[in-house]
């Protein structure tokens, strides 16, 4: 079975042509448990994202802040197994029919075996990796069988990256490109900044792909100024910290759902 890289591109295509950025949620996989997970993964693309990234917990998640970290560590604790994330995407997939990436360190798949990941993400009905850390002279081995299943690569860039490490990177790429809007790590931020937009410029001069931002926006206002110049729109620490925040499981699932809502009024332009 081939995967849904081209779920993906059409679902950006659509929101480009229909003159607004791309929601882009994440959530981690088994957070705070594998069904309670993909109930609330389930509630964030119904509730108005586009695509979604699928987290799988990792005990040294070096892009992460601690919002994410402390929900993967409640994953973890749980007993969350690549099987679980496997899981998560097929469930979500069948359900919702819309693009389900997996968000993973390159620790786990190379232990795993990377044509059994790829070859099972596929099957699941997956769209791609976003692989933070995969150097891009060392993804060769992953390209090729991601290429093989139908799967996006998609790396991520950062302020500090040259020009010509830009191109490198998005040369690799499929999908598209994670712009980091600052140096640092996942969280919500008062203002996203000016950084952002000049680096999306910069990796628009080196590819065609779309170039979707995250790291910091957590709320309708910031999505709107990111939409404004990205071609989508990541959103992840505020999401899990509306779980982590919520009394039960339940009162979790409806705080994530009502947070795409705003989110997707911010990225269509009615903040």
């Amino acid at each position: 079975m081939s995967g849904n890289i081209e779920l993906l591109t059409g679902t950006l295509a659509t929101a480009k042509a229909e003159g607004r950025a791309a929601l882009i949620a994440y959530l981690p996989a088994g957070f705070p448990t594998v069904d309670g997970g993909i109930e609330a993964i389930k509630a964030v693309l119904d509730g108005g994202a586009d695509v979604v990234e699928v987290g799988l917990p990792h005990s040294d998640p070096v892009l992460d802040g601690p919002v994410i970290q402390t929900a993967d560590d409640i994953a973890l604790r749980g007993g969350v197994r690549i099987a679980d994330v496997m899981r998560t995407v097929r469930e979500v997939f069948a359900a919702t029919g819309k693009p389900v990436l997996v968000m993973t360190y390159w620790n786990p798949i190379d232990r795993y075996g990377v044509e059994r990941f790829t070859a099972e993400l596929a099957e699941a009905g997956g769209a791609g990796c976003i692989l933070p850390d995969l150097p891009v002279q060392e993804s060769a081995l992953w390209r090729e069988h991601a290429e093989k299943h139908g799967l996006a690569t998609v790396f991520v860039v950062a302020p500090s990256s040259r020009d010509e490490r830009l191109a490198e990177i998005t040369a690799a790429g499929s999908g598209f490109v994670y712009a980091a809007s600052l140096m640092g790590v996942t969280g919500t931020r008062e203002s996203v900044g000016e950084q952002a937009q000049t680096l999306v410029e910069r990796t628009r001069a080196t590819t065609e792909l779309p170039v979707c931002v995250g790291l910091g926006v957590s709320n309708a206002a910031q999505a709107a100024e990111v939409a404004g110049f990205a071609d989508g729109v990541i959103v992840g620490s505020a999401f899990v910290k509306r779980m982590l925040d919520a009394p039960d499981p339940a009162a979790g699932v409806e705080a994530v759902r009502a947070l795409a809502g705003e989110l997707a009024e911010g990225v269509r332009g009615r903040a």
